[in-house]
């Protein structure tokens, strides 16, 4: 079995995670990006920040069920990613959509009510990121803990983002309300069966004589 050091899996999973967009680059560059290139680079960097909200949230159920151990030291760095590609999507949306007419948005929250779900979402993941160092973590302590599980609902609220902007197929919404539903189901599920083990703890040691 080949085993690869924890710094080469590190550049490795940093090189993947460059790789939508790089071909995203190549696609705009080419004229290969479709007839509307600036909502093709809007969807496809908002796409990629859910599919690494997504792959971040599934380390913990990988490393529970598969014993992928490997993954743990990589979180931070592909919730990162999630906020790079989120952060690209609105800059995106701000310079090809708005022109960076700020004054247009307002009017675009009252047309595409979608916004007012995602831009929390980009709000959480930036609060996030920031926060996400080692130094934060001590600052922190417990409170840490908490202010990170606002990810779960930064996935909800891109999920809603998605599911508001549906104008005629439901499949990615309908997919990605799937995979959220998993891997915060399995979180709930976990926590329910921690909960009810710590019951019947104590349960027994008050009958214990």
């Amino acid at each position: 079995m080949i085993t690869i050091k924890a710094s080469w899996r590190r550049v490795i999973l940093f090189v993947l995670a460059l790789v939508p967009l790089a071909l995203l680059t190549i696609g705009v560059m080419s004229s290969n990006a479709g007839a509307d290139p600036a909502k093709t680079i809007v969807l496809n960097t908002g796409s990629w920040a859910i599919y690494f909200l997504f792959i971040t949230l599934a380390v913990t159920p990988l490393r529970r069920w598969l014993n992928w151990n490997w993954l743990a030291p990589h979180r931070r760095m592909l919730g990162l990613f999630a906020l790079f590609y989120a952060v690209l999507h609105v800059l995106a949306y701000l310079i090809f959509m708005l022109g960076l007419d700020i004054s247009k948005l307002m009017a675009e929250l009252v047309k595409r009510p979608y916004i007012t779900a995602g831009a929390p979402a980009v709000a959480i993941l930036i609060v996030l990121g920031v926060t996400s160092t080692k130094a934060m973590m001590r600052r922190l302590g417990k409170r840490w803990v908490a202010l990170h599980r606002l990810i779960y609902l930064a996935v909800l609220l891109a999920w809603i983002h998605v599911l508001w902007q549906v104008r005629a197929s439901y499949q990615d919404a309908v997919i990605y309300g799937v995979i959220t539903a998993i891997l915060l189901g399995v979180r709930l599920w976990w926590w329910q069966t921690k909960d009810r083990e710590k019951g019947q703890k104590k349960r027994a040691e008050k009958i214990r004589p």
